[in-house]
């Protein structure tokens, strides 16, 4: 059973999210937060597997995708806790804020106009660690990354020196948006292997999820967005 923690000021919205999630079988509504800092401290108490964040919340305050994702708790904690991975519901025409909760920890992003059938489909496979982020939202993305990226700093953390010469294959390919069988047939390498090299890349830079592989990979000039 995955739990899902629904963060919006808007009470219709989280009326109407619940009611959707209580029609499916795996999921289930753990709570309900009106604001940020609600968001942050029912995620720690609560501990579900998926918040569902409202991108306006984000907006408000920029940390707490942070907060929820990297967890203080964790570092002290004896007991071996695995933090929520955060679903944005993310204003259409808003990529910039996109982008800044990409880089924040979010597992996945969906325009607040999506279906019911892909915000369902999209909690399903953030909860089991893969990331979600439209064609469109994509495309607008790395379009954000090519304005902002003059002003942008050296990604923090391991350099590309780190990298296995295979690994750099691995994140150029990722950053391309290929899947991991096209990246294995690409490669001449097994599905499996392409797997334990994006974890291996994952953990180097200290991400939980694929979609920050992409933001480190243009971060550190490995990809350069398309002029």
């Amino acid at each position: 059973m995955t739990s899902v923690l629904i963060a919006s000021d808007q009470s219709l919205q989280r009326h109407g999210l619940r009611m959707l999630l209580a029609g499916e079988p795996d999921l289930a509504v753990a709570g309900e937060a009106r604001d940020s800092v609600e968001a942050v401290r029912l995620s720690a108490v609560l501990r579900p597997d998926v918040v569902l964040l409202d991108g306006r919340l984000h907006e408000a305050d920029n940390d707490v995708i942070r907060r929820i994702t990297r967890p203080a708790a964790l570092a002290v904690s004896v007991e071996p806790l695995s933090p929520a991975r955060v679903l944005v519901l993310t204003p259409v025409g808003d990529e910039a804020h996109a982008y800044a909760a990409l880089r924040a920890g979010a597992g996945g992003f969906l325009p607040q106009d999506a279906t019911p059938d892909e915000l369902i489909a999209a909690i399903r496979v953030v909860a089991h660690g893969d990331s979600v982020i439209t064609p469109h939202l994509t495309r607008a993305l790395i379009d954000t990354v090519r304005q902002l990226q003059p002003a942008l700093p050296a990604a923090p953390g391991v350099g590309l020196h780190a990298f296995t010469e295979r690994e750099r294959d691995v994140l150029t390919a990722v950053a391309s948006g290929w899947s991991n069988a096209e990246i294995a047939e690409k490669l001449s390498i097994a599905p499996t292997t392409v797997k334990s090299h994006v974890s291996h890349i994952l953990a180097k830079i200290g991400a939980r999820a694929r979609v920050q592989a992409v933001t480190y990979a243009y971060e550190s000039g490995l990809v350069r967005p398309a002029a």
